[in-house]
């Protein structure tokens, strides 16, 4: 129903926003991680902002979420679409985690820190990392084009095809293409598919 709002940012509390919007006052749940991007508010004057939302309806009433970014939206209804993860819980795992650090955790199966977020179990934690690895690397991996430059890739009997969709896909994910490619060193690209040289690149960059 709403794509987005634009508006004065007129109140900030921990986890909520409050636009007003042509006179209207929306009241928005908000993540740390979105909470911690809006601008400080002034007595003078509030601040314009654009809070990317999603809607939910329940039996119990209707909340509007508001979110800095189209990737934390994007985050959040991947979060909700696990069995058994609520609004709730995946606001909690955006507070503790930007979407991108969220990102990393789940394709390096990195369930200790999705499960430090207040209320996520180790069950839980485990259940996102099954449902979501897959999808994550798919995004993050599956449709990048090669980089001019691919000649400066680390020397190594590797598919450079290969190599340049995994440097990509970790640049998504938040690495400098510098770091990208000394996490990269080593790997024996030949014998992996590009999700597993993701993979393997996330898991030896968390050691």
């Amino acid at each position: 129903m709403y794509y987005y709002l634009r508006g004065s940012l007129v109140h900030v509390e921990s986890g909520l926003a409050v636009l007003d919007v042509g006179g209207v006052g929306y009241s928005l749940t908000i993540s740390g991680t979105t909470q911690s991007s809006l601008p400080s508010r002034s007595f003078s004057e509030a601040p314009e902002v654009k809070l990317f939302t999603y809607l939910a309806v329940r039996e119990d009433g209707i909340e509007l979420f508001g979110f800095a970014t189209e990737q934390e939206k994007e985050t959040f209804l991947m979060l909700i679409g696990v069995s058994g993860v609520g609004p709730k819980a995946a606001l909690s795992i955006l507070s503790a985690m930007t979407p991108e650090k969220f990102a990393r955790a789940v394709c390096s199966e990195d369930r200790k820190s999705i499960s430090s977020a207040n209320g996520i179990g180790p069950k839980t934690a485990a259940r996102i990392v099954l449902e979501l690895k897959d999808k994550l690397l798919k995004e993050t991996g599956g449709s990048f084009s090669a980089l001019p430059d691919a000649k400066n890739l680390p020397e190594a009997p590797m598919n450079r095809g290969k190599l340049t969709e995994a440097l990509d896909a970790l640049m998504v994910l938040g690495y400098n293409r510098s770091d990208a490619m000394n996490i990269l060193k080593g790997l024996d690209s030949d014998q992996m598919t590009v999700e597993e040289l993701i993979r393997a690149a996330l898991k030896k960059s968390a050691r």
